[in-house]
């Protein structure tokens, strides 16, 4: 693409729904009813006479979804990713709100590093705390009220070719195979897509997967949360490697239903929180005293645990053959260390990139290369973000990107610095929620600035 990743970035974190629908296709078929295919289906809405979302899981049911789990996890809806769930759904916060989620703002919003307290940055990026099945919820509801949007409880098993173009979904409807044509697909299967399986299958190239094991084990809780208003709704207590023993981090949200939603995290043979009685002497005894205050209250039910081994990327816009007709989103391309916090705010960029590609009125004819392009933008910048701090782990042994040793030394500066400085912190908050590229933090200025604030601070 001419244009730089700063600026396709910035104009991804731009886009709106068109004014009036724009047909270019029949029937739409998006496999997988996670947040990422929900907004997927949502964006086609405006550009198809049918979307169909196949998925394995009966969207009536309440709850943490068999498909997703993790769903039972602490999740963070970044400012980014509300401001492009208020842009598909107008009325979006204002439901979230009254379903019982809790508003975000930033001075409600406290972080510590190493310990220490960072500075209170004075903006105005809103964001939501709530639980994933009441967000994800929501989602599902505001989409399947389309008119033109249905949902079929299907297991997908494969794709329909007609040449070099997917023309439909081979799937399995309680035991009775069939078929869903469509004019796009789009695979929403998450981190175990088999659409890599299925391309290989039918004679295409299968995309590398680049990997970066993690090891990562968390384990969240719930707690009863007395006051209706908390003063602080979100907290998070980072640690770096150089500091942190066993525990890597914490944090607690305050959710709907009047309760805390509290995590842990430990990298390796490190498991900490398993049982509610390590879980609350952890939270008493290494944390900042809001989290002693947290464990003080009654748990809620038992301590629910999860491993995720390795941030993993599909190389989609590498290959050199790809069919017609066919576009990934989601964990299915990507999907990163979740202590970041990036998982749906990077679903709802995809969801930007499908609608700017849509919006140009491409030939669904032909591979969707512009669609890729602008979906690598969104990828190398969510991966360098979570990865560059995954390799400063003590466990982790690369792969190294080129000028790592300079990279690294420039990211703990910016780091170190958002304890102190106002306009580092700033600049950093916007980049770890997605709504600017990383390269501005590369900028000279930026990391000068950080630098100095580091010397004073000393």
């Amino acid at each position: 693409m001419s244009l730089s990743p700063s600026r396709v970035f910035a104009e991804l974190n731009a886009v709106r729904p068109p004014d009036q629908p724009s047909p270019l296709m029949g029937t739409a078929v998006v496999v997988g009813g996670s947040v990422a295919g929900l907004l997927a289906a949502r964006v086609l809405s405006d550009y198809a006479y049918s979307v169909v979302i196949i998925d394995r899981d009966d969207p009536q049911l309440p709850g943490a979804r068999a498909g997703v789990p993790q769903g039972t996890q602490l999740h963070a809806l970044l400012p980014g990713g509300l401001l492009h769930l208020e842009r598909l759904f107008p009325e979006f916060r204002e439901q979230a709100l009254a379903r019982g989620a809790v508003e975000a703002p930033p001075a409600s919003r406290r972080n510590y590093l190493d310990g220490r307290l960072k500075v209170v940055v004075p903006d105005d990026a809103d964001s939501l705390a709530g639980s994933r099945p009441l967000l994800e919820g929501l989602i599902r509801q505001q989409v399947l009220r389309l008119p033109n949007v249905k949902t079929v409880t299907a297991r997908a098993t494969g794709l329909v070719f007609d040449g070099a173009a997917v023309t439909g979904v081979r799937c399995d409807v309680g035991g009775v195979p069939g078929v869903e044509s469509a004019d796009l697909v789009v695979d929403a299967m998450g981190r175990s897509s088999k659409l890599s399986d299925w391309l290989e299958r039918a004679g295409w190239e299968r995309p590398v997967t680049r990997r970066m094991a993690v090891h990562l084990n968390y384990a969240t809780a719930l707690f009863r949360r007395p006051a209706v208003t908390p003063a602080s709704t979100v907290v998070l207590a980072l640690n770096t490697p150089r500091m942190a023993a066993d525990v890597a981090g914490a944090a607690f949200f305050a959710i709907e239903d009047g309760r805390w939603m509290a995590m842990m995290a430990g990298y390796g043979d490190n498991r900490p929180g398993r049982t509610g009685e390590d879980f609350v002497r952890r939270l008493r005894k290494q944390f900042p005293p809001e989290f002693g205050d947290v464990a003080g209250q009654e748990m809620l039910g038992d301590v629910q645990t999860y491993h995720h081994a390795d941030s993993r990327r599909r190389d989609f816009h590498a290959l050199r053959r790809f069919p017609a007709g066919l576009v990934s989103v989601g964990d299915a391309v990507a999907s990163f260390n979740p202590v970041y916090g990036q998982g749906m705010t990077a679903g709802a960029l995809h969801a930007a990139c499908l609608s700017t590609y849509l919006r140009s009125g491409p030939d669904l004819t032909v591979p969707a290369h512009q669609y890729l392009a602008l979906q690598k933008v969104v990828v190398d910048a969510a991966w360098s973000i979570s990865t560059s701090a995954d390799l400063a782990l003590p466990h982790v042994d690369g792969p190294y990107p080129r000028g790592h040793r300079i990279t690294s030394w420039a990211s703990r500066q910016i780091i170190a610095a958002t304890v102190t400085d106002v306009t580092t912190a700033r600049r950093f908050n916007e980049v770890v929620s997605m709504q600017e590229h990383p390269r501005s933090l590369t900028r000279p200025g930026v990391l000068l600035g950080a630098v100095r604030a580091n010397r004073r601070a000393r």
